[in-house]
């Protein structure tokens, strides 16, 4: 027959274990925003490159600067993606570092703690280049006129 602190122990783990995974939702729903976004970005990019030989001087020099203002969104989405996978993957440890205490009869709060510090600026480092790259996209919306977004100098 189990031992009913152990059950107890167990269910207060698994209780532990269900915001971490509330945030992996989140971080879910991130990066299925942020994919769909790339995906429009690289759409508009060969689009705009399937047409580019029957365009203009001019139309092709604001083709360019289009081009480069996609280039550097997708690089801001890419970072973003980036984070927010990093995020859930620390996330994942979190639960199995608790999970792993709890079996080992080992204290790893510290651990646990550092992981989740970890996440939680991952995923607002996911959000921060999320919303910069929000902001370029509607910096380059200019209806009837041209508008790039300087590249960054690093």
């Amino acid at each position: 027959m189990a031992d009913p602190n152990q059950l107890a122990d167990i269910t207060h783990t698994i209780q532990l274990s269900v915001a971490p995974v509330f945030l992996l939702t989140a971080l879910g729903t991130l990066l299925s925003v942020l994919t769909h976004r790339l995906a429009r970005i690289i759409d508009r990019a060969r689009a705009l490159e399937s047409r580019f030989s029957s365009l203009s001087a001019e139309e092709k020099t604001h083709g360019r600067l289009e081009l480069d203002t996609l280039s550097l969104r997708a690089r801001v989405i890419h970072r973003a993606l980036t984070s927010g996978v990093a995020a859930s993957l620390t996330v994942c440890l979190v639960i199995i570092a608790g999970f792993v205490g709890y079996l080992s009869q080992t204290n790893l709060g510290l651990v646990v703690a550092a992981l989740f510090i970890i996440a939680m600026c991952l995923f607002a480092s996911a959000l921060v280049s999320f919303l910069r790259e929000a902001v370029m996209s509607l910096a380059s919306l200019r209806f009837g006129q041209h508008a790039v977004i300087e590249p960054e100098t690093k």
